[in-house]
């Protein structure tokens, strides 16, 4: 891109680039601070490029997005390889976390870890526990370094080419080290482009890539499979001792060659099956998890369940019990409220009709109050019924004292 140097950002745009991303970046949530992130990362990390693409979401829909597509570097083993990667802007940052994807070349292969799935995409802690205040694209990117320079995500594919049959080369090979004078204890191997000398060992090693490519050699993150030992047969040698190869030592050395690639296609089947299945273990368990938590909910509604049956049973009960008095009573002729009212005593009696008349009393003295509040009656009509009606309800309650003193209903 073309210089624009007056960015508040330090990240060289173009001018037609720069108002470009500030237009689309409008269509996002919080535009100031996705352009910030994504100004901010591509300044640092010059390996990304700003794309804006078609992103097709879970449902089916696709949406126009901005993402970040190019490589970070990424130490391992003390060599800096450049990672592809491709992180995708949601157009609710930062509100939800980035999708990223590790974007292999045609040379490189996935390697399936609990970080990396199949189809390459990033599984990482800080994407899990993404915070909008908290979390930014350069944290991301630094996490995934950080990870990736433990886990490499990617490694080189292994090379299918194969010595021609014939004709075979005939200059000497270089003697294993370990191996003194005459004859070596295994068969010699050619010193091809790419490999070195193997130490003690009758396989060749792994193919040693230079740190300026752009994906690191296949690490051995996960334990290899226990093999048989397998016997070495003892090549034949020249009648003088020399050392020279005939076809016997060539034969054996193609099928140790072949016996190598074999194993090399086998660590890697079983790295990339125990990455999956430390993948669905993690799962399981967070299903058998989730699956206790449902039981016990599954319990709890059952208990409330049967306390709701029992209360709908006891007011069914109480309900036919209130229908039956209703009946009852209705079958019955009606009470007169003086009649059921009687008393035991004459002074029982007595008490119950002062007690009657000084209530009544009472409430005509608040009725007083209220047409006197209303201007029904002066103030002189008030006071004079007031005091009459006073006096009489200060004898009943004195003639309910001496009667409850008579009937010694008073302690």
């Amino acid at each position: 891109m073309s210089s624009f140097k007056k960015s508040s950002s330090k990240c060289h745009f173009g001018k037609k680039e720069y108002d470009w991303y500030k237009t689309f970046t409008k269509s996002y949530l919080n535009q100031e601070r996705t352009f910030q992130d994504i100004t901010r990362t591509v300044s640092i990390y010059r390996g990304l490029a700003i794309k804006v693409e078609s992103y097709v979401m879970a449902n089916g829909r696709s949406k126009q997005l901005v993402c970040l597509n190019g490589t970070i570097p990424v130490t391992i083993v003390g060599n800096t390889y450049n990672i592809p990667v491709c992180i995708w802007l949601m157009d609710t940052h930062p509100n939800h976390a980035p999708v990223c994807f590790v974007k292999p070349t045609p040379d490189m292969q996935i390697k399936v870890s609990m970080f990396v799935d199949h189809n390459g995409k990033i599984y990482l802690p800080y994407l899990h526990d993404w915070t909008p205040n908290q979390s930014d694209l350069l944290g991301l990117i630094q996490v995934m370094i950080c990870t990736f320079g433990e886990q490499p995500p990617v490694y080189a594919k292994p090379k299918t080419d194969t010595p021609a049959a014939t004709p075979y080369p005939t200059q000497p090979y270089m003697p294993m080290p370990g191996a003194s004078g005459g004859n070596p204890p295994y068969p010699p191997y050619p010193l091809t482009q790419g490999y070195q000398p193997a130490q003690n060992t009758p396989y060749p090693p792994y193919p040693v890539y230079p740190p300026t490519s752009m994906y690191p050699p296949a690490p051995g993150s996960y334990p290899r499979p226990a093999y048989p030992p397998q016997p070495t047969p003892t090549p034949p040698t020249s009648a003088g001792g020399t050392g020279t190869i005939n076809e016997e030592h060539i034969r054996i050395s193609l099928l140790s060659a072949v016996e190598d690639k074999l194993r090399r296609r086998l660590d890697e089947q079983y790295a990339q099956s125990r990455a999956e299945l430390d993948i669905l273990q993690q799962s399981s368990a967070e299903l058998a998890q989730g699956k206790q938590r449902l039981d016990k909910i599954i319990e709890r509604l059952d208990n409330e369940k049967n306390e709701l049956e029992r209360n709908i049973s006891l007011l069914k009960e109480k309900e036919v019990e209130l229908d039956k008095a209703l009946s009852r009573l209705s079958d019955e002729e009606p009470i007169d409220v003086d009649e059921a009212v009687t008393t035991t005593a004459p002074l029982y009696k007595q008490i119950l009709n002062a007690f009657a008349e000084e209530a009544a009393t009472e409430d005509a003295i608040y009725y007083m109050g209220e047409a006197l509040r209303r201007g029904v009656i002066d103030l002189d009509v008030f006071l004079k019924q007031v005091r009459t009606l006073s006096r009489k309800q200060f004898m009943l309650r004195a003639l309910m004292h001496k009667c409850r003193q008579r009937a010694g209903l008073v302690g």
